[in-house]
């Protein structure tokens, strides 16, 4: 992968890139507001709903849209699939991107973050039955071995040049690509267990949770959408960047992963519909509530998805697969936010409802993430496949 993966250059100052630092800005001076006021002031968080729009989106969604990582590593190192591997790189990216802006949104939302350091140092500390110290832990741990596995990009670039710092770079590279493939194996461990216990986190909610999300397979169902989602988010980013950077897009790998996802929804699709009709909970589907609606929203969107990758003639579409991409993504999205926010109820007389910091600072965040994103693939060798000019030739 290292000989196809090239940096893709250009200018960094565009106006869409100065248009995004100035959101992140605002954002900025947000989180200081937040950091010394408190989410008491910032936040409409409240006892009754301690995890809002920063854990929902931020840190629950967004993790499984940054699973793109661990979806290529199943299916080019478990499923031997060594075709695919080009795009291996580009994946690791957006997860290490994604799983850094979660660890900060987690960061944001506890309530004294100046103690987060304890966390993984004070283990004599540990409650070893606590779902919630295996997420914060394995979150952690899996933030640092997606930088790990991408260090071979920066080393490469730093290996170009000359001087002490590209000697040093040189020499490492060697030895850190011998040791990567029992990185690649914890970093496949760790979002296995943190994945699952995300579901395992409402499941603690009992009663609490509207019974159309409350099942004891919401750790498998976590699991398996957050693999589905992993490789709609692998597609839309390929297609988005092939097409935002002028390059020749991997249509053949691309409509090959969209076949991949057909296996994992489908059996998401079953499991969660057979889970409902099996527990009895099928007739409140029909309740014509909020719930009932969220619920449908979610099924529709599952079922546009499995239909548009049905129609394999269409699957090497570069925007029939960007569309296909974003539809699953949204109904995963959907699912989760549905089962940690909507279907949420712990009382008659509490709601909630983000407030305008909340909204500011996500969006902020999410500006972060592109603008790391452009630089880095503008500045190191991440992305698979010749400019589009160049390949033309």
């Amino acid at each position: 992968m290292s000989s196809e993966a090239r940096r893709v250059g250009g200018p960094l100052t565009t106006r869409p890139f100065l248009t995004l630092a100035a959101i992140f800005a605002v954002a900025a001076a947000l989180i200081l507001w937040r950091l010394v006021a408190g989410l008491g002031a910032t936040t409409a968080l409240s006892d009754a709903y301690p995890w809002g729009l920063w854990i929902a989106f931020d840190v629950v969604t967004g993790t499984a849209l940054a699973c793109g990582g661990y979806a290529m590593a199943i299916l080019v190192y478990v499923l031997n699939k060594g075709r695919y591997h080009p795009m291996v790189r580009s994946a690791i990216l957006t997860s290490a991107l994604g799983y850094t802006i979660a660890g900060l949104s987690v960061v944001l939302d506890i309530g004294r973050p100046w103690l987060a350091w304890k966390i993984p140092l004070f283990f004599w500390k540990w409650n070893l039955h606590s779902a919630l110290l295996e997420v914060a832990l394995c979150i952690m741990s899996y933030m640092v071995v997606l930088w790990i596995e991408l260090s071979p990009a920066f080393l490469e670039r730093a290996a170009e040049g000359k001087g002490t710092i590209a000697g040093a770079s040189r020499k490492i590279l060697p030895i850190l690509e011998k040791a990567l493939i029992w990185i690649i194996a914890l970093g496949m461990l760790l979002p296995t267990m943190h994945q699952s216990s995300l579901g395992s986190l409402m499941l603690l909610t009992g009663p609490k949770l509207h019974p159309l999300w409350q099942t004891p397979l919401l750790p498998l169902l976590f699991l398996v959408s957050c693999i589905a989602m992993g490789f709609a988010a692998v597609v839309f980013e390929s297609a988005l960047s092939s097409h935002l950077f002028r390059r020749r897009p991997e249509t053949e790998m691309l409509a090959g992963l969209a076949r991949a996802v057909i296996p994992v929804l489908g059996v998401f699709f079953v499991l969660r519909l057979a889970d409902v009709a099996w527990r009895g909970q099928l007739a409140r589907a029909f309740a014509f509530d909020r719930y009932a609606l969220a619920f449908w929203v979610e099924t529709a969107l599952f079922v546009a998805g499995l239909a548009m990758l049905a129609n394999r003639s269409r699957l090497r579409d570069l925007g029939h697969l960007f569309r296909t991409a974003m539809i699953i993504m949204l109904g995963g999205g959907l699912y989760r936010f549905n089962t940690y926010l909507v279907a949420y109820r712990p009382g008659d007389d509490v709601s909630y409802f983000p407030s305008v910091p909340e909204f500011t600072i996500t969006l902020g965040l999410v500006a972060l993430e592109i603008l790391a994103y452009a630089v880095i693939v503008k500045s190191f060798p991440i992305l698979s496949g010749a400019p589009r000019a160049a390949a033309e030739r």
